[in-house]
């Protein structure tokens, strides 16, 4: 039974999923939306909502939390270039996620998350 087991394993081990979700992340700064399974979107949303809530606020230390979830000076300097204007009076809900429908080899279901 998984009683108090949050969060989507993904099949993966827990490192793996870690470098997943940041490898996720630091592409979805980069491009601003990216095309992946419905349960990767949806397992990484609020791990991006929360690093771009501390991003709102461009202090030192919101700069390093940030660089210890992303592990990429670029990444996160582009996030600090532009999360503190666009979602500085937003409270939430930075991210849209649209399903796509079935991949064709294997029939998983896709989806395309965004930074709105």
């Amino acid at each position: 039974m998984r009683h108090r087991h949050a969060g989507k394993l993904l099949g993966r081990s827990y490192e793996h999923r870690k470098a997943l979700y940041r490898n996720l992340m630091i592409a979805l700064i980069e491009h601003k939306k990216i095309k992946t399974t419905l349960a990767k979107a949806r397992a990484v949303q609020p791990e991006i909502e929360h690093l771009l809530s501390i991003a709102r606020e461009d202090t030192p230390h919101a700069r390093r939390m940030a660089l210890s979830k992303l592990a990429s000076k670029v990444a996160m300097r582009k996030l600090f270039a532009f999360a503190p204007t666009t979602y500085g009076g937003r409270n939430g809900g930075y991210t849209r996620i649209t399903k796509l429908g079935p991949r064709r080899g294997d029939g998983a279901e896709m989806a395309l998350i965004e930074l709105i």
